[in-house]
């Protein structure tokens, strides 16, 4: 690594930015094929300010991206990066005349849409209202307004003749809320417009994609790990991949599905709704090592799962939504193997456990031991013959303990019923101290003869 990228990088990661230095197993012109839209040049930057193998090339495929575009920012932001990386490349100076000429584009264009909205709007004519509200919107995204693309989203619903309409306005405003990071939104828009669409519909099926993938992701964003695996899962492999590849491709949709899943299902939901699920393996497919560390970890083999997992984790840190969450999902992963590895055994040893996960590595041992103290694992580590025990709950004991107390709750109500027959049998009434409003003010043998009704 020349001085150059050494101090472009350090400086990323003195803001706090993941470095990646291995080489990732994707191809990167094959890999952002897969996307269509503003996510292409996201992916690219993102790549080139975290990959050192992939830096320049990404850099320099995320200027011509911004280019073929309208959005002078990101082309800026593009162009600064590949000249603090590698300089000397073509691509690192600014083409200002293009800026120019595409600044003042944008404004003519702006004007013009805005003057024909006004004339939509003078006379009266409600769907050029909502044609002119969506080519403005469109526009603004396209520039990187996107406060200004949502709001004019948003002024649409108002002119919406049908249903199908009022779905296109959602994803429309779904698609600036992922961008703009706005989760909660993201799910708000998908309730109300993109999932009011009747199941009788011919598009049913690829809005119901859609919709689930674009909640995953926002689950995902929200770090709901469980809900997001389960609307990965539940897309359906049938759906053409031109629906959603604005936010997504379909070797991410395996990617996120079986991650999340193996982070927040026990092998028996992995077996029933992952690799049993007819729909979510043709999504496996495209991924087959996802399909393999989720069958590792089924089949009970955790070490091999966790090693194919860390061969791919490159790539995933590569990943825009994925990568902040992959540490967490990892030891999750981790955390689960281990604990799963030792369900079957009253005592393993310490170094069969190294061998098992760590291999040549750091000591297992405190990892455990961090894992008792946080109350994930239920066992305990015997230091002198570096051993663990794990500590499994007396199913017959619990059993026992609790048929007692239902005997002895049981006995307790029999008393009571007996005791208030007998008081009524007697023709009794019990005066105690009067609350306005309670219990007290109603005569004994009333409230008597309602509880008894109850009972």
């Amino acid at each position: 690594m020349d001085d150059r990228k050494l101090a472009f990088f350090t400086a990323i990661e003195d803001q706090g930015g993941v470095i990646v230095k291995e080489t990732p197993k994707f191809d990167l012109d094959l890999y952002i094929q897969n996307y269509k839209g503003r996510t292409r040049f996201e992916r690219l930057l993102h790549i080139g300010r975290s990959s050192v193998p992939l830096c320049v090339d990404a850099l320099k495929a995320a200027v011509q991206e911004a280019k073929a575009g309208n959005d002078i920012l990101r082309y800026q932001m593009a162009v600064n990066s590949l000249f603090q990386a590698a300089p000397n490349e073509p691509e690192a100076l600014l083409d200002k005349a293009w800026m120019e000429s595409k600044d003042k584009e944008n404004r003519d264009t702006t004007a013009h849409l805005q003057a024909e909205l006004q004339g939509y709007k003078n006379n009266l004519i409600k769907e050029s209202i909502r044609m002119g509200n969506e080519d403005l919107g469109k526009h603004f995204e396209a520039i990187g307004d996107v406060e200004a693309a949502m709001d004019s989203f948003w002024k649409m619903r108002p002119d919406v003749s049908s249903t199908e309409q009022l779905v296109d306005i959602g994803k429309l405003l779904v698609r600036v809320a992922i961008e703009r990071r706005d989760w909660k939104s993201v799910s708000n828009h998908l309730s109300k417009h993109v999932n009011s669409v009747n199941d009788s519909d011919p598009k049913a099926k690829a809005l119901k994609t859609y919709s689930k993938i674009a909640n995953g992701i926002a689950a995902l964003g929200q770090e709901r790990y469980k809900d997001a695996a389960f609307s990965f899962v539940e897309a359906s492999s049938g759906v053409p991949p031109e629906v959603y590849n604005q936010i997504a491709s379909p070797n991410d949709v395996a990617i996120y599905g079986g991650l999340l899943a193996l982070a927040t299902m026990d092998r028996h939901e992995l077996q029933a709704n992952v690799l049993d699920n007819d729909s979510f393996r043709e999504f496996l497919q495209r991924e087959p090592h996802i399909r393999r560390a989720i069958t590792q970890f089924v089949n009970g083999r955790y070490a091999a799962c966790i090693e194919i997992l860390e061969s791919y984790r490159p790539d995933y840190l590569l990943d825009i939504y994925l990568r902040k969450h992959v540490p967490k999902l990892y030891a999750d992963i981790r955390t689960k193997s281990i604990v799963q590895y030792l369900k079957p055994f009253s005592c393993v040893r310490l170094d069969t456990m190294q061998k098992a996960f760590n291999g040549p590595g750091p000591s297992i041992e405190d990892e455990l031991f961090t894992m008792i103290k946080d109350g994930k694992l239920n066992a305990r580590i015997d230091a002198i013959n570096k051993s663990i025990t794990p500590i499994s709950t007396d199913s017959r004991q619990q059993m026992q303990s609790y048929a007692l107390q239902t005997f002895a709750k049981y006995e307790k109500q029999a008393l009571d019923r007996i005791r208030r027959m007998n008081i009524m049998a007697a023709d009794l009434e019990v005066k105690g101290s009067r609350k306005p409003g309670g219990l007290n003010d109603i005569p004994f043998s009333m409230a008597a003869d309602d509880t008894a009704s109850l009972a």
